[in-house]
């Protein structure tokens, strides 16, 4: 099988599709595309979150700070695009749950990512890598809910 990769694009540059009947063209941007692989990937059952630890990390601490929290495609974390004319690529990182099975997993992300960014912007999505960064233990979440509450300080925070 032989594909072409598409011609990158970068965030403030829109890809053309063009359903080609000389009335227009329509320019979908690749933080829109990259927009709908996060939402499409998150909602396969198994897969915890997006990103590598450190893009997690200052996700959070993104989020806690005013206004940083905005929906920018910088923010859309362990998603990765190159949009063509009439291609994408597609790169994710993600954590899975505990006991889910990786392969399976994977393919179901695949199909979803694939047939929404189909689906939603008419591009032809010509591969979608799938890097595993962690695995999330239900533990993890049982320790943060366990752990002490912050020692007070004698500060006053309005």
């Amino acid at each position: 099988m032989t594909s072409t990769a598409p011609t990158p694009t970068s965030g403030s540059s829109p890809a053309k599709a063009g359903d080609g009947t000389g009335q227009g063209r329509t320019a979908i941007a690749a933080s829109v595309v990259q927009k709908i692989s996060g939402i499409a990937a998150r909602e396969v059952s198994g897969v915890h979150s997006m990103g590598s630890g450190a893009s997690r990390a200052f996700g959070a601490l993104r989020e806690r700070i005013p206004g940083g929290g905005s929906t920018g495609a910088s923010n859309v974390a362990g998603v990765h695009v190159e949009v063509g004319e009439k291609q994408a690529a597609v790169d994710l990182d993600i954590v899975v749950e505990y006991g889910v099975s990786i392969a399976d997993l994977a393919t179901a992300v695949r199909r979803n990512v694939i047939g929404a960014v189909e689906r939603m912007t008419g591009l032809e999505v010509i591969e979608v890598n799938i890097s595993v960064n962690d695995i999330h233990l239900a533990s993890d979440d049982d320790e943060q809910d366990q752990a002490p509450a912050p020692a007070a300080t004698g500060r006053v925070v309005e």
